[in-house]
């Protein structure tokens, strides 16, 4: 009983010593997360116009929600079963291409090969440059007239007419998805190599020499090594694309409420057409669904489960 009480006491004296340190990052986490969600969410029960002027004292409840077409859910003229099923499709899509691909990338810049740094060099471009500016050279190459990529895809036969990609709400979001994908790559990748250099090579050596072949030895051992890097760049991937509004912004330019949204974008229009209210409305209800896409791949991919 006495031992505890000397634990208890010697526990609180090293939080108490810690307190200088932890104090500066709890004030920014206070300052630059916790305030802005608790004003977003009082925001969200508030009417605005869309000057940003409030419209009475008085809290609607839940009406920039959904309330009687007037709401974020049921405004008038949004297609919002589509925007939520362009917002899971981008989500899903881009992190899975991505995870896949950066899996190929990192496996193969992990063999010893002539020109190896040249390389790795040349994958992290995409990451170190803007994603405003990446999603503008797309933007300006498939223009229907004089853009660069539309008149390769005609050169080469593979399109018998310039399109205008960006034009059409479909075709733009399917370019964004691209573009997402693209500029994704390199941290994965990043991310995913250094898991490989941290796999032992004594242990893929000793099942080579119990009889197990390249698939078995990758799928059993190297692959389960891998979960906490694949997970840390698949959950980091989920959080950065499903709150990617500069791809979506820069390479749709059909105006107004369409198809080719997804609810970052719709929030974004209903802040310049409706006013704060319902765009924070909007915004709660984002970072929800958010919350949920996590907590289903933490649940399907158990990335903590240990190694057997």
């Amino acid at each position: 009983m006495v031992s505890q009480t000397i634990k208890r006491g010697e526990r609180r004296r090293e939080f108490v010593r810690s307190l200088p340190w932890l104090t500066p990052t709890l004030l920014l986490i206070a300052a630059v997360v916790i305030y802005p969600t608790i004003l977003m969410i009082q925001t969200s029960f508030y009417k605005f116009n869309n000057k940003g002027i409030q419209k009475g004292t008085d809290p609607v409840g839940f009406d920039n929600y959904f309330g009687a077409g007037k709401g974020a859910l049921d405004f008038p003229s949004v297609p919002i079963q589509q925007i939520i099923i362009n917002t899971i499709v981008w989500v899903v899509v881009v992190c899975a291409v991505t995870v896949v691909l950066s899996l190929l990338l990192a496996q193969f810049l992990n063999l010893p090969f002539r020109g190896r740094k040249l390389l790795r060099l040349f994958i992290i471009l995409p990451w170190a440059c803007s994603v405003v500016l990446t999603a503008t050279v797309f933007r300006y190459g498939l223009q229907q007239e004089v853009g660069l990529f539309n008149r390769l895809l005609v050169d080469t036969g593979i399109l018998q007419t310039a399109a205008a990609w960006t034009k059409d709400p479909t075709s733009s979001f399917w370019v964004s998805v691209f573009v997402a994908v693209y500029v994704s790559l390199p941290f994965t990748t990043y991310t995913i190599l250094a898991g490989l250099q941290s796999v032992p090579s004594d242990v893929l050596e000793a099942a080579h020499m119990d009889g197990a072949g390249r698939w078995q030895r990758y799928w059993h051992i190297v692959l389960p090594l891998l979960r906490p890097a694949i997970a840390t760049a698949a959950l980091i991937n989920i959080i950065n694309v499903f709150n990617s509004l500069p791809i979506l912004r820069v390479l749709q330019e059909t105006p107004g409420y369409h198809t080719g949204h997804i609810t970052t974008t719709l929030m974004y229009e209903y802040q310049l057409k409706l006013g704060p209210g319902i765009a924070s409305a909007l915004s709660v209800m984002n970072f929800l669904f958010c919350l949920a896409i996590i907590a289903i791949y933490l649940l399907v991919a158990k990335p903590t489960k240990e190694v057997q």
